[in-house]
């Protein structure tokens, strides 16, 4: 039983990826609780649609993504993988979920925001 409750925390968190890394993002706020906190660099998202705008607002620059690892347990789960832009397709991000009642109740997203700006002339 603990198992399948660590993978379907997992699996759901993993539907969530799949789905804003590849543009659905109605779709990866259906694993999203109305009350997310967000921490990313330089942010502070509170709520499901600061969090949908967040996600909105760079979904769209993907222009590939390379997942390297995932684990969790009931409660916790971890991805790490490497958004492609035009800018960048090396810069490793990580994060960190917490879920609540089978939803991603919190965020703390870890990447080099320097890594995502256009290069300096």
């Amino acid at each position: 039983m603990v198992n399948e409750t660590r993978s379907n925390t997992l699996d759901s968190v993993l539907a969530y990826h799949r789905a804003w890394t590849s543009g659905d993002i109605d779709a990866a706020m259906e694993h999203v609780a109305d009350d997310i906190v967000c921490r990313a660099p330089g942010a502070e998202l509170k709520g499901k649609d600061a969090y949908r705008g967040f996600l909105g607002a760079f979904a769209p620059t993907l222009t590939g993504l390379t997942d390297v690892s995932a684990f969790g347990d009931d409660d916790h789960v971890v991805l790490f993988y490497y958004p492609h832009t035009a800018i960048t397709s090396d810069s490793p991000t990580a994060e960190h979920f917490t879920i609540r009642d089978g939803k991603i109740a919190e965020s703390l997203l870890v990447f080099d925001r320097m890594s995502f700006l256009p290069p300096q002339a």
